[in-house]
C-alpha cells in the first residue's frame, strides 16, 4: 500500500528531527562550551577597556594636579626673587598633600632648582629627560608613563630606590633572562611650563608616582571592575601592572597570601605584547590559577613599549557555569525532541496545501508572470506568508516597470553623451588647424623682430595663449580619452603667478580685486604644469563671470593639515551656488550660463585632470555670498 504524502512528512519530521537532535545535542554542548568561554573573553576585553581608562584618568588626574601647581603665584614669585628654601618648604607641602612621590622644579634649560623630596640635591641637570625635554620645547602640559633608572630614583630618595628594585622570581614559562633583579623603576608623570608674568619661559615643575609596589591603581580597578567579588573564596578578577613583563604592581596573590611581586608573564605573551605590541587575550596560568586574561602594552612618551596592563577573570566560574549550562541544554534537547514529534503530525496536514500554492505562485513569478496572486484564506503564519509574496510579486513588477524606464533613459543619455563627445572632439580637430597656424606665424614674427622691439612682449602673449588653447584642446581630448599627464616638478605659486599675469588685463577683471595669498613655504609638486594652469584659469574665470559688478576674488595657497597635500583655493564674492546644482557642477556639458556663453565642459574637464593628479576639488558655496573652490594636489606621489 502507497503511504499518503502526510505519512511520508511525519516520517520525514522523525527521521529529522532525530537526527539533528542528536547532531544539536553533540554539536550544542561544544557550542555552549566554547560560547561561555568567548563570552568570558568579551568581557576580559571589556575589563581591559575599563582598566585602561582608570590607569588614563589617573595620569590625567596627576597631570590636572601638576598644572594647577605650576599656575600658583608664591611659584612664580619665589623664582623670581630666588628663593629656594621657602620653595622648597611650599612644594613639599604640595607633595605630602597630593601622595607624589616626587615633585621637583628645573630652571627654563633644565637644571634642578628644588627636589621637594630631596632638597639637599640640586644644580644637575634634566634637559635630557624625554618629558622634561618635551615641556622646555613646547611649554605644553603633558603626562606619560616613563622608566626612571635608579640612580634618578635615588636622587629623588633612597627610600624610592629601595621600592623599585625587585628580585626577579623563578616563573614557568617565562622567557629565559639572565637578570636577576630590577632596579630601575616605572613611574606615572606629569610634567607642566612655569610662566613668568611677561609670559616667558621661567621653568618647568614636573611629579610623579612610583608605580613599583604602588597597588592604588591595580586595587582600584579591582575594586571598580569586579566590586570585589569572590568565587568559593577567591578574588573573581585581578589586575596587573608589569614593568617589561616583571609584576611590579598586582593583586595577584601567592599560596601564602602575598602579593605575586616579581613573577613575570609567559614567553608566549612576552613575544606578542611586548615584541609586536598586539593584546594577547586568551586563557593562561596566573601563578597559581587559570585565569581568562587580557594584555596589552604601556607606551612611553616616544612610543616605545616599556610595560603590560593586564586584567583576568577567574576561569572556575565560567567552567563550573559552562557544565551546568550544558546538563540543562541536553534536558531540554531530549524534551524538544519528543514534544517537536507529537506537533509534527499535526502540522503536517495545515502546511501541505498552503506550501503547494506557494510553490506554484513561485513557478509562475520565475516564468514572468507577475501579476499572478496567492489566495490567503486561512488566518495564520501561513496566510501571512502568502500576503508577503503577493507584496513581493508587487514590489518585483513595480521595479521591474521603474528598470526598464530607468535603463531606456541610461541608453538615451549615453546615446547623446557619445553624440556630444563626437562631436566636441570634431570640433577639438578642427580648431588644432587654426591655431597650429597662429603659433606658426607667431613664431614666424618672433624671429623677425627684435628683443626690444615694444610688439615682442604682446606676440609672445599671443604665442603663449595659443599655446594654452591647444593645451585647452589636447585637454578636452584627454577628456574623452583618459590621457595621463605629461608631468614634472614644479612651483604652483609660480604656475599662479603666470596665470594672473595672463588675466589681469582682461576686461572681465577691470572691476575685480585679484588678492593673492600665496605662502613662501610650499614644496614643489610633481604635476603636469599645462593642465594645471587650465585648471586654475577655468576656476579663476568662473569666479570672474560671478561676480556682477565689483568684487574680489581671493586665491590663497598653503600646506593641508595632513602634510600630504598642498591645498590651492580660490573664494569669489559673487552670486554663489543654489544647492541643487552645486552636486551637478562637474558633470560634462552640465552649465548653468546663457547660450553661448559656455560649454558646460570646463569644471569637468577641471575635475578629470585633478583626479588623474590623485588630488581632488571641493566646492562650498552659498547663494548671494560667493563661493570657494579648494584644489587639492598630493606631495611625493606620482601621478
Amino acid at each position: 500500500m502507497k503511504a499518503s504524502l502526510k505519512t511520508k512528512l511525519v516520517i520525514s519530521f522523525l527521521a529529522v528531527i532525530l537526527i539533528c537532535g542528536l547532531v544539536a545535542t553533540l554539536v550544542g554542548t561544544r557550542l555552549i562550551g566554547t560560547g561561555i568561554i568567548r563570552q568570558a573573553q568579551d568581557k576580559v576585553r571589556i575589563d581591559l577597556n575599563s582598566a585602561r581608562e582608570i590607569y588614563r584618568q589617573e595620569g590625567e588626574y596627576l597631570k590636572d594636579e601638576v598644572r594647577l601647581t605650576a599656575l600658583r603665584f608664591f611659584i612664580k614669585d619665589a623664582l623670581l626673587k630666588n628663593d629656594m628654601i621657602g620653595l622648597a618648604e611650599e612644594l613639599e607641602k604640595i607633595r605630602e598633600a597630593e601622595s607624589f612621590d616626587i615633585l621637583t622644579l628645573t630652571d627654563n634649560r633644565g637644571r634642578i632648582l628644588v627636589r621637594a623630596r630631596n632638597p639637599s640635591i640640586s644644580g644637575d641637570s634634566q634637559a635630557d629627560d624625554e618629558l622634561v625635554s618635551y615641556v622646555l620645547s613646547n611649554q605644553h602640559v603633558i603626562n606619560a608613563t616613563v622608566i626612571v633608572p635608579a640612580d634618578e630614583l635615588k636622587k629623588e630618595g633612597a627610600d624610592l630606590a629601595e621600592q623599585a628594585c625587585i628580585e626577579f622570581i623563578p616563573t614557568p614559562k617565562a622567557k629565559p633572562t639572565q637578570q636577576i633583579r630590577q632596579t630601575s623603576g616605572m613611574m606615572m608623570k606629569a610634567g607642566a611650563p612655569i610662566h613668568g608674568y611677561d609670559g616667558s619661559l621661567l621653568g618647568v615643575l614636573y611629579a610623579g608616582k612610583l608605580i613599583n609596589r604602588n597597588y592604588k591603581i591595580v586595587d582600584k580597578v579591582k575594586d571598580t571592575v569586579y566590586q570585589a567579588v569572590k568565587y568559593k573564596g577567591k578574588d573573581i578578577g585581578t589586575a596587573t601592572i608589569f614593568q617589561s613583563d616583571l609584576r611590579i604592581s598586582t593583586n595577584v596573590m601567592r599560596q601564602d597570601g602575598t602579593r605575586a611581586i616579581g613573577t613575570r608573564v609567559s614567553e608566549e605573551v612576552y613575544e606578542q605584547v611586548l615584541v609586536k605590541g598586539l593584546p594577547w587575550i586568551d586563557r593562561a596560568f596566573v601563578v597559581n590559577n587559570w585565569y581568562i586574561a587580557a594584555y596589552e602594552p604601556i607606551w612611553d612618551i616616544k612610543e616605545k613599549i616599556i610595560g603590560i596592563l593586564y586584567v583576568g577573570i577567574l576561569e572556575q566560574k565560567f567552567t563550573d557555569m559552562r557544565n551546568e549550562t550544558t546538563a540543562i541544554f541536553l534536558g531540554i534537547a531530549f524534551g524538544g525532541m519528543i514534544f517537536a514529534l507529537v506537533v509534527s503530525s499535526f502540522l503536517a496536514k495545515g502546511i501541505l496545501q498552503p506550501i503547494r500554492q506557494l510553490i506554484f505562485a513561485s513557478h509562475q513569478w520565475a516564468s514572468g508572470n507577475l501579476d499572478y496572486r496567492v489566495d490567503a484564506t486561512q488566518k495564520d503564519e501561513i496566510a501571512e506568508l502568502a500576503e508577503t509574496f503577493n507584496l513581493m510579486a508587487s514590489s518585483l513588477k513595480e521595479r521591474d516597470e521603474r528598470l526598464k524606464e530607468y535603463t531606456q533613459q541610461q541608453i538615451m543619455k549615453s546615446e547623446r553623451l557619445a553624440t556630444l563627445g563626437q562631436l566636441a572632439a570634431g570640433v577639438a580637430h578642427e580648431i588644432n588647424n587654426p591655431l597650429g597656424a597662429i603659433l606658426m606665424y607667431s613664431h614666424l614674427s618672433l624671429e623677425e623682430i627684435g628683443t626690444d622691439d615694444p610688439q615682442r612682449k604682446n606676440l609672445e602673449k599671443v604665442a603663449a595663449e595659443a599655446t594654452r588653447c591647444k593645451n585647452i584642446v589636447r585637454g578636452l581630448l584627454d577628456f574623452a580619452r583618459q590621457s595621463e599627464p605629461n608631468v614634472e616638478e614644479a612651483d604652483v605659486n609660480e604656475i599662479l603667478r603666470r596665470t594672473l599675469s595672463v588675466l589681469q588685463n582682461q576686461a572681465q577683471f577691470q572691476n575685480i580685486t585679484i588678492t593673492p595669498k600665496l605662502s613662501a613655504s610650499l614644496p614643489k609638486v610633481v604635476m603636469d604644469c599645462g593642465q594645471i594652469q587650465q585648471v586654475f584659469t577655468n576656476i579663476i574665470l568662473n569666479a570672474a563671470e560671478a561676480i556682477e559688478g565689483q568684487g574680489e576674488v581671493t586665491i590663497a595657497t598653503r600646506m593641508a593639515e595632513s602634510g600630504r597635500s598642498i591645498e590651492i583655493e580660490f573664494t569669489d564674492t559673487g552670486h554663489g551656488i543654489s544647492k541643487e546644482n552645486i552636486e551637478k557642477i562637474f558633470d560634462p556639458f552640465f552649465t548653468t550660463k546663457e547660450v553661448g556663453r559656455g560649454t558646460g565642459l570646463g569644471l569637468a574637464v577641471s575635475y578629470g585632470i585633478i583626479a588623474r593628479h590623485r588630488g581632488s576639488i571641493q566646492v562650498n558655496s552659498s547663494p548671494g555670498k560667493g563661493t570657494t573652490f579648494i584644489v587639492r594636489l598630493p606631495l611625493k606621489e606620482e601621478v
